[in-house]
Parts: structure tokens; C-alpha cells; sequence
């Protein structure tokens, strides 16, 4: 009869331990299932954060490529616009310094020219002086030579 009595106090045992255990190992899972929830929930939340920051960066960064290639246009369109400005004076100086070289030869000409005159006036003075001075020899010759020669400058000029 005692085993009766150990198999009855075992099974009373079995079933009180069933009995408040499961109170405790159903409360110990609920606890679990939560958290777990409560980190399934937080991931979630998490992931969204996550995916709206990606998303706020790849707008950020075709923003930024944007901007990069306007300010790539415009620096394009400024060379551009610096290299015409640049030709453009080229020519210009370029024609000022050909209308000047045509000034310094006209001018060339003209004092080659005039130095020409000159030494042509010198010349035909001197034969004129031979020449008038062969054909008046004499004391009045040599008068009317001598006031001769001094007129002969105006009169040419």
C-alpha cells in the first residue's frame, strides 16, 4: 500500500506541478512572444527608417549629379564664350596692328619720297650752279650767279 501511497503523492505532485507550471511556462512564453513581437515590430520600423534615408540619399545624389552637369554646361558655355571673346580681340589687334604697319610704310614712303625730292632739288641745284656758272664767267657772271644760287631754294620749294 505505501507504493499506492507514493504513486498516489506522485501523481498529485505530477498534476499540481502540470497545474501551476503551466501558469508560468504559458506566462514565460506570452512574455517571450511579445518581446520577440516587440523586436519584429522595432525591425520593421527600423527597415522603413532605413529604406526613407536610402531613398532620401539617391534623391540627394541625382540633385547632386544634376547640379553637377548644369555647372559643367555652364562652365562649357562660359569657355566657349571666353574663347569667341578671345578670338575677337585677336582680330581686332591684329587689325589695329596691320592698319598701323600701313601707316608706318605710307609714312615710310612719304619720307622716302621726300628725301628723294630733296636730294633730287640738291641735285639739279648744283648742275644749275655748274652749268650757269661755265656759261657766266666773269665778274658779272659771278653776281648773277651767286644771286641766282640764293633765289633758287624758294623758287623750288
Amino acid at each position: 500500500m505505501e507504493v499506492l501511497y507514493v504513486g498516489i503523492a506522485f501523481a498529485i505532485t505530477v498534476i499540481l506541478m502540470i497545474w501551476k507550471g503551466t501558469k508560468a511556462i504559458t506566462s514565460s512564453l506570452d512574455a517571450r512572444a511579445a518581446r520577440i513581437a516587440h523586436d519584429l515590430d522595432e525591425a520593421a520600423r527600423l527597415r522603413e527608417e532605413a529604406q526613407k534615408t536610402l531613398a532620401d540619399y539617391q534623391k540627394k545624389q541625382q540633385d547632386a549629379l544634376r547640379q553637377a552637369a548644369a555647372i559643367l554646361e555652364q562652365a562649357e558655355a562660359e569657355a566657349r564664350r571666353l574663347t569667341q571673346e578671345a578670338e575677337a580681340k585677336t582680330h581686332a589687334a591684329l587689325a589695329r596692328r596691320e592698319v598701323q604697319a600701313k601707316e608706318k610704310i605710307a609714312q615710310a614712303e612719304a619720307a622716302a619720297v621726300s628725301e628723294l625730292r630733296a636730294v633730287a632739288t640738291d641735285i639739279a641745284i648744283a648742275a644749275t650752279a655748274r652749268l650757269l656758272a661755265d656759261q657766266n664767267a666773269g665778274a658779272k657772271g659771278d653776281a648773277l650767279l651767286a644771286d641766282e644760287i640764293k633765289s633758287l631754294p624758294s623758287r623750288l620749294n
